[in-house]
């Protein structure tokens, strides 16, 4: 019988602590978030370094909790692929082409993400409550990597692919 409490005792400690550590690494998750409005400042990053920038597969994030973390690194993980799919364009002036591809697949991808953002009973992101061009403005002033630099010593993951991207070249 004390055999059985002692048991029941150290499943309960062993519970808190894995508990405790799941809540310490979820604390620790970081998802850098927005990702900057494409530039011709940083179009060659955003072309030739994009393997090298996070990725957030589904594994990364606990089974529950941190679901707004999860919405901001899928939609960088949609974007991510959009441009590999701009960069990608020809034409007769590529890099206007590349430029405008790219930055209607962030507006797109930040657009889908705001509708995730709106379908969950959370707080939204405050940039998606605003509209048009100061809804851009939003996205684009607090921005964590406008460079789109690369981590040093990483490389992206592959990531199921996310459809829902066409570019309107005749917009640009």
């Amino acid at each position: 019988m004390a055999l059985a409490g002692a048991l029941q005792g150290f499943g309960i400690l062993m519970l808190i602590l894995y508990n405790g550590s799941l809540a310490e690494a979820s604390k620790k998750l970081v998802v850098p978030f927005p990702p900057a409005q494409p530039t011709s400042e940083n179009l060659a990053a955003i072309c030739h370094q994009g393997q090298g920038r996070p990725r957030y597969p589904d594994s990364i994030f606990p089974r529950s909790g941190n679901s707004n973390l999860r919405r901001r690194g899928k939609a960088i993980n949609r974007l991510e692929q959009w441009f590999t799919s701009c960069c990608l364009e020809g034409g007769e002036d590529p890099n206007a082409t590349i430029l405008c591809c790219t930055r209607q697949a962030w507006k797109q991808a930040l657009s889908k993400f705001c509708i995730e953002e709106f379908s969950i009973m959370t707080a939204t992101y405050e940039c998606c409550k605003k509209q048009g061009d100061e809804r851009w403005a939003c996205f684009d002033s607090e921005v964590p990597n406008p460079d789109y630099s690369a981590t040093p010593d990483y490389t992206a993951p592959t990531i199921p692919e996310e459809p829902g991207f066409t570019f309107g070249e005749n917009s640009c």
